[in-house]
């Protein structure tokens, strides 16, 4: 049975919101800043930059009902959700599952060397065929992603929303998933260190809703607001319509003067992700590697 919002009913009867699923990349680490390929290096942890992203999710999710936080288990991402957990008073849920790539032999690698190998352009332009050396295909990796994803979406809904915390790579496997974007198109996603993407799976379709913000987040996970009732009121007095006064330019002429172009500075909170393949990634995320590295 769904309710009038188009999710489930839940046990009792009463209304299940839409499993809504937040997508949070760790925050960026000192193998992102030093634009070497982490992959699953032990002891990669968030740098100075990254643990000030971690801080800062406590109030750009502040707004959010967060029911569950699921992490990678590399300690990148463990110590970006733990400022949130502990605000949130929750526990972090391993899941394998959502681990970084493993990248065998590229593992530990500038990615400005890495762009020199053949493998580099089935990467980039064929990843549904890409098979890292003595390490993981993409495919298998989208595969095992995908799968824990909708898995905890599915637990999901009734008290609010599931956070995963992971990879690049990981993350933009998930939302192509969602997205219905074959593999070899996942290259097109940026997932920026920090950055936050939601899902919302529903009875009749995936819904996606943000990808790759890095702003504030209220509200994501709240349960669904009825629109309020119109109160009847009395309509307001017709007001008189002027004329406008005609525009005298001032060389007399009456023309009206040419728009005047307005410069519009870029969101500062991204600049510290430092490009698409620049420093603050660690992974496959596209670009052309004469430009990025």
């Amino acid at each position: 049975m769904n309710t009038p919002h188009g999710g489930p009913a839940g046990p009792d009867g009463g209304h299940r919101y839409p499993a809504t699923l937040i997508l949070l990349r760790h925050g960026r680490s000192t193998a992102n800043s030093a634009g070497i390929l982490a992959g699953r290096s032990a002891g990669v942890d968030v740098d100075a930059t990254g643990a000030e992203q971690a801080a800062t999710l406590v109030d750009r999710l502040a707004g959010c009902r967060i029911a569950r936080i699921v992490s990678s288990p590399l300690l990148r991402c463990r110590s970006t959700v733990a400022p949130l957990a502990a605000s949130l008073g929750l526990a972090v849920t391993i899941d394998e599952r959502l681990a970084e790539v493993d990248y065998g032999d590229w593992t530990g690698r500038p990615l400005s060397e890495l762009a020199q190998e053949p493998l580099w352009r089935t990467v980039q332009t064929h990843p549904s065929a890409a098979v890292f050396p003595n390490g993981e295909a993409l495919a298998a990796v989208s595969a095992r992603a995908v799968a824990a994803a909708r898995a905890h979406a599915a637990v999901t809904g009734e008290t609010g929303a599931v956070l995963i915390c992971s990879h690049g790579d990981v993350i933009a496997s998930i939302l192509a998933d969602a997205l219905g974007m074959h593999l070899d198109l996942f290259q097109r996603l940026v997932v920026s260190p920090a950055s936050v993407s939601v899902i919302r799976y529903t009875p009749l379709r995936t819904f996606v809703e943000r990808i790759n913000d890095t702003g504030t987040l209220a509200g994501l996970g709240a349960p669904p607001v009825a629109p309020p009732s119109t109160p009847a009121s009395t309509p307001p007095a017709t007001m008189p319509m002027t004329e406008p006064a005609p525009h005298v330019s001032a060389d007399g002429s009456g023309a009206a003067p040419a728009a005047e172009s307005i410069a519009v500075p870029g969101d500062p909170a991204n600049a510290a992700t430092d490009g698409v393949f620049g420093a603050a990634n660690d992974g496959m995320l596209g670009g052309d590697p004469g430009v990025r590295i």
